[in-house]
């Protein structure tokens, strides 16, 4: 247990921000404010540079989803680029194990865990795709511009301070496997880790800085048809991916404008499709029917209601959600938050699925491989099964809100099944009880994922936990600790157009995770 207790004030500011769960992250978004880019822009060099610090989260080899909302218009959209698996894809090579697999979402286990790791857990990368289609529609910077900060700090190397250490740490033993991954982040065999009172040792991750540079300069395209397509198909041949010049030349990320749906008084925008968006408005439209009365703060039947929701919607979720045969949806993980200063708002939730994706680096180009496999039920006949040429039901719910103040904010998290749950209480903190970014990211929370469990933060007041553990008959209590993460990693970002001021908040128990704010603002 950690005692101690964990604060991390909200940020204001006259200007635009940039919420990240790296600081490096955000800073170099709000540099792009401060030279006159908008939300998209800033958006897309701040995911471009957490590929180089947060390498094992997210980068050039995941996915992930964006909603975004225009000021000029007030009109919202979806930029839905999550992976899709192979057209070669055999389900057959994916048989079933005793057990259940290794890492989120406790599917039943598969031979050698090969969905979840190595070569066969692979998907197409889609995330170039989808943030160079956001910056074609609604950016104004060039693209090569925008990469130019990522090229930097990849060339200089990743800090290994003590909480990549211990991300590093956690995953050890399964980076291990792979000569390629291994080579980068376990120097000499072991955890690179500073000595004390001495400055944290550098990675340097081979063929990042000079792929990223060569993506610069050849445009998006090049990453799906041209020159470094060539190079990642002679990657991915290398240590066995499975992918194809055709799987990549055929991806294309999904526009969409949405309507949004209402929550009380409040409008929130989602991204439909195979996420999490259609779960958390299920998830909302249910909690309407409880009234949080006149209380100034959730209480014991509020988290229960809240728990309830997240319950059956869940539940509705996993029967019925996936791709179909036809490919047609059958129902309807870092993250950042980037307000500018005219009111345009990005909420972006990039991955690479679990923390070092599939913990294979490709050798000659750097990326590190999603593990897209994972999100596929491996049990055959369901919505969700794995299929060839299909995408598979995701978490990832980056969402857009406005609220009765008639201020904008931008929510969103990473944390696999737990998002929802996290994404869904600070929308109803801010909606039902008026609460600022602040304190809305510093109120505990619980969570229901699907598991049949209702998972509680022990920093809860007594009442409510006993409440709880009356009326669920699956109840648990954990801290909110550094490491684990047991509640997702949310973060907050919003604009109040009366005064023109923006407000950021991080997430609270990451050391790296900050809100910066435009320069000179």
């Amino acid at each position: 247990m950690e005692h101690w207790e964990i604060r991390k004030p909200a940020i204001e500011a006259a200007g635009g921000m940039v919420v990240s769960q790296h600081s490096i992250a955000a800073e170099v978004g709000a540099e792009v404010l401060a030279k006159g880019g908008n939300a998209v822009d800033a958006a897309v060099a701040a995911g471009f540079a957490l590929a180089t610090v947060e390498p094992w989260m997210s980068g050039l080899g995941g996915c992930g989803f964006m909603t975004l909302h225009r000021a000029d218009t007030q009109k919202a959209y979806a930029i839905d680029f999550g992976v899709r698996s192979a057209a070669s894809l055999d389900p057959g090579e994916y048989p079933l194990s005793q057990g259940f697999d290794s890492d989120l979402f406790a599917w039943p286990g598969v031979k050698d865990n090969r969905n979840v790791l190595g070569p066969f857990s692979v998907a197409v990368p889609s995330y170039v795709a989808g943030v160079s289609l956001a910056l074609e529609k609604f950016g104004t910077f060039q693209w090569k511009e925008l990469l130019a900060p990522a090229i930097e700090i990849a060339d200089k190397g990743l800090v290994a301070d003590w909480y990549s250490s211990l991300k590093i740490a956690s995953s050890a033993a399964d980076l291990a496997r792979f000569e390629s991954t291994r080579d980068i982040y376990l120097p000499n065999g072991f955890v690179p880790m500073g000595q004390w009172a001495a400055a944290p040792p550098t990675i340097k991750i081979s063929g990042l800085a000079e792929t990223i540079e060569q993506l610069a300069h050849e445009g998006p395209s090049s990453f799906y048809r041209g020159a470094l397509s060539k190079k990642l198909l002679d990657d991915f041949k290398s240590v066995d991916i499975g992918l194809s010049a055709e799987d990549l030349a055929t991806y294309k990320a999904k526009l969409t404008e949405v309507s949004g749906f209402s929550y009380r008084d409040a409008k929130v925008y989602a991204p439909p499709g195979l996420c999490a968006g259609p779960t958390l408005e299920d998830a909302l439209d249910r909690l309407q029917s409880f009234s949080p009365g006149s209380s100034l703060r959730p209480d014991g039947a509020h988290y229960r209601a809240m728990g309830e929701s997240l319950d059956k919607a869940y539940a509705d979720r996993l029967m019925r959600m996936g791709h179909s045969p036809d490919g047609k949806v059958s129902a309807s993980t870092t993250h950042l938050n980037v307000i500018d200063r005219y009111g345009n708002a990005v909420s972006l939730t990039q991955t690479l699925l679990s923390i070092f994706g599939s913990k294979l680096t490709l050798p000659d180009t750097g990326i590190l491989m999603n593990n897209g496999m994972m999100w596929f039920d491996p049990q055959p006949g369901r919505p969700n099964s794995l299929m060839p040429s299909q995408q598979p039901l995701s978490n990832m719910c980056p969402a857009i809100v406005v609220l009765p103040s008639g201020s904008l904010a931008a929510v969103g998290a990473s944390g696999g099944r737990r998002i929802v749950s996290s994404v869904m209480q600070l929308i109803a903190f801010m909606v039902d009880f008026g609460m600022d970014p602040e304190t809305a990211m510093h109120t505990p929370r619980i969570d229901v994922s699907g598991s049949g469990q209702l998972l509680a933060d022990v920093s809860l007041d007594q009442a409510i936990l006993d409440k709880l553990n009356k009326d669920f008959s699956e109840f648990s209590t954990a801290q909110h600790e550094v490491f684990p993460s047991m509640f997702s990693c949310p973060s907050i970002a919003t604009f109040d157009p009366q005064t023109n001021r923006t407000t950021g908040a991080a997430f609270v128990t990451s050391p790296s995770a900050a809100a910066v704010p435009e320069k000179g603002c």
